[in-house]
């Protein structure tokens, strides 16, 4: 088996460019059915309350698998661990796409999360294991392009395929490029052996610990806005299991000799820093494209193409901005570009703050546009600073739990922003409510208005009078809405403040050579 430093440089390219689309497919696929959930409902009979699940099981499973994915390495190596999850991936795509009712559409969707997000991880260590000096800023800038344009991309990409074509095809068109990944990864990627002896010695305790901590965190976050909070009794249960477990799964991490997740890892500025930032990203990528969807949904009725077409502009400036990135990240410290791109995220929040009930493609232009732009300048860097400096041997357990903080952002930012969208819309409705009585004259004129224009329609007094009750009630509500997006993209613009100044706090990374074969 040749070394990584043995390969050339164009298969080099090659096997790293496979394991991208890998990645991408596995990201895209969180969000590609956010903007389609109505329809795959529509189609397996399933009310609101199930069909939630069918994004939710994905995010559960996943965000177990993310950090186990440095041990499984170690014990598949990675061209087989990558191979047999795309494969599993492949076939439960498939499943998911035949599907026959929301129960086995939940349970499909599990197992694709669980074996998409194995895949995620080893892109990075497979970049700083074949790259070093430019290149593994080139790589680190295609990184991170892909793990923040993806999630981006899939409200548009599931939007006009649902449009186009049907729900199912949201998950065939997994089917060629997880063939192709199948095939392609076993004859091209070859920089570890595998290693089945780590299966001994493993630490199963640390793992249910593990899983237990991360799957009941997602579920109450998940859950938790919609059955409010510890209101509920089963969100209380897995609340309380999350944090024994969690509890648990610390301790076992940091007395153990060889634990599943190295938690040491921390006690290095930069990896702590650079964790703490990944899941600032994660709050940026994925609460914001939960936001933004959300709102041209519940404010403008938009459909999940029109939706997928207004929050675009994001993706395609952020495309626009890689080799801008690839320019400056060779010339400039990378703090320097990490904290612009940072900025450009606040900037963008407070580009979202004037939004209005009527804002569409055109109005979302520019803060989308300073997202996209946010993204690229934000995350790239991040991902050079955190784990460039890092031995190789640590690479794989390090590169997980990197990567779990970026979607724990995600997770624990959407209940956030979800909880306050409920709050601050009931709060700011009924201060309006208040205002809206007999003394009011515009309220009164509102009302006379549609009430004639409801009694010339054929309506009788009484049914008119209500009809217009009706729609000052939905006019009062839909503007409470609109203020509420304001306020949390307020909050998440000071979180970004504060990102943004606290990166200098990391050491500059001189990046180590090509690493050696023995590393491996």
């Amino acid at each position: 088996m040749p070394a990584p430093g043995e390969l050339s440089t164009q298969a080099k390219l090659i096997a790293f460019a496979t394991m991208c689309v890998g990645m991408f497919i596995a990201l895209l696929d969180i969000q590609i059915v956010s903007a389609s959930l109505r329809d795959i409902g529509g189609g397996l009979s399933a009310g609101a309350d199930e069909t939630v699940w069918v994004q939710t099981s994905y995010l559960i499973a996943e965000i177990i698998v993310i950090p186990l994915s440095g041990w499984l390495s170690r014990v598949m190596s990675t061209r087989w661990l990558f191979a047999a999850s795309a494969a599993g991936f492949t076939i439960a795509s498939l499943l998911c796409g035949i599907a026959w009712n929301i129960q086995s559409m939940i349970a499909f969707r599990a197992l694709q999360g669980f074996l998409g997000g194995s895949m995620i991880p080893m892109v990075f260590t497979t970049a700083f294991v074949f790259f070093s000096g430019k290149q593994r800023v080139i790589a680190a800038a295609t990184i991170g392009a892909l793990s923040s344009l993806a999630p981006t991309l899939g409200p548009t990409v599931g939007g006009w395929i649902t449009d186009n074509f049907s729900w199912h095809w949201l998950f065939f068109i997994n089917l060629l490029p997880g063939i192709f990944i199948t095939i392609a990864v076993p004859i091209l990627v070859r920089i570890d052996k595998p290693n089945l002896s780590l299966l001994r010695g493993a630490d199963y305790f640390g793992i249910a610990m593990m899983a237990i901590f991360l799957g009941c965190l997602e579920y109450t976050l998940e859950e938790g806005p919609r059955l409010d909070w510890f209101g509920d009794s089963t969100i209380l249960l897995t609340a309380w299991l999350s944090g024994l477990a969690g509890l648990g799964f610390i301790w076992r991490s940091l007395v153990i000799e060889n634990p599943i997740v190295d938690l040491r890892a921390l006690k290095d500025r930069n990896f702590a820093l650079g964790s703490a930032f990944s899941f600032m990203s994660g709050v940026g990528i994925f609460a914001t494209i939960y936001l933004t969807p959300l709102f041209l949904g519940r404010v403008r009725g938009f459909s999940a193409l029109d939706i997928g077409l207004a929050v675009f502009s994001t993706g395609i400036f952020q495309v626009m901005s890689i080799p801008v990135y690839a320019f400056f990240a060779n010339r400039v410290d990378l703090r320097w570009l990490a904290m612009f791109g940072f900025a450009c995220f606040a900037f963008s929040m407070w580009n979202f703050m004037p939004i209005t009930h009527d804002w569409g493609a055109q109005q979302l232009l520019l803060p989308q546009a300073l997202r996209g732009l946010g993204q690229q300048f934000a995350v790239a860097p991040i991902v050079t600073l955190t784990l460039g400096g890092l031995a190789p041997q640590k690479l794989k357990l390090a590169s997980g739990l990197f990567n779990l903080m970026r979607n724990l952002g995600g997770a624990i930012g959407i209940a956030v922003c979800a909880t306050l969208l409920n709050d601050r819309t009931n709060l700011h409705f009924e201060r309006m409510a208040e205002r809206l009585n007999s003394s009011n004259e515009n309220m009164g004129q509102v009302l006379q208005s549609v009430g004639s224009n409801l009694a010339a329609a054929g309506m009788s007094a009484a049914d008119s009078q209500a009809g217009a009750l009706k729609q000052l009630w939905l006019l009062t509500y839909r503007e409470a809405q609109t203020q509420t997006f304001s306020d949390v993209f307020l909050i998440i613009m000071l979180c970004f403040i504060l990102v943004t100044i606290t990166v200098p706090l990391m050491h500059k990374v001189a990046p180590p050579k090509a690493p050696s074969a023995d590393a491996h």
